[in-house]
C-alpha cells in the first residue's frame, strides 16, 4: 500500500502514531511507566545537581535511551505474542534478548550517574 502522506501531511501523521505507541506503552507496561518516572525524577535531579551543561544532557540523554530501548523491547514482544501464543524458542530468544537490551541500557544509565556524581 502506497503511502498517501507527504510533507507536513506525513510529519503529522508520524507524530500521531508516536503519540499513539506513547499511550499504549504507559497504559500497558509497567516497565515504560517505571521509567518515565525515573526520567523525570532524574530530570529534576540533573537541573538541581552542580554540573556541567554536558554532565547534565549526559545524564538526561542516558535515561531517556532506557526509554527508547523499553519502547523497542515493548514492540518485539508485542510482535512475538502476536505470532505465537505457544512456547517458540525464536519468540523466546526475541524477547530475552530485548530484555537483555533493556538491562544493558539500564546499566549504562547508572553508570553514567554514579561517574558524574562520584566526581
Amino acid at each position: 500500500m502506497k503511502n498517501s502522506h507527504k510533507g507536513i501531511s506525513r510529519l503529522v501523521s508520524a507524530f500521531g502514531y508516536s503519540l499513539s505507541g506513547f499511550k499504549a506503552a504507559y497504559a500497558q507496561e509497567t516497565a515504560f511507566r517505571q521509567e518515565v518516572w525515573l526520567l523525570i525524577i532524574a530530570s529534576i535531579a540533573a537541573f538541581c545537581l552542580e554540573v556541567t551543561a554536558y554532565e547534565r544532557f549526559a545524564l538526561i540523554a542516558c535515561v531517556v535511551l532506557v526509554l527508547i530501548v523499553e519502547l523497542v523491547n515493548t514492540g518485539v514482544e508485542t510482535l512475538g505474542d502476536r505470532i505465537s501464543e505457544e512456547y517458540d524458542p525464536h519468540v523466546k530468544k526475541a524477547k530475552d534478548t530485548g530484555s537483555a537490551a533493556v538491562l544493558l541500557a539500564l546499566l549504562l544509565a547508572a553508570s553514567c550517574w554514579i561517574v558524574i556524581l562520584a566526581n
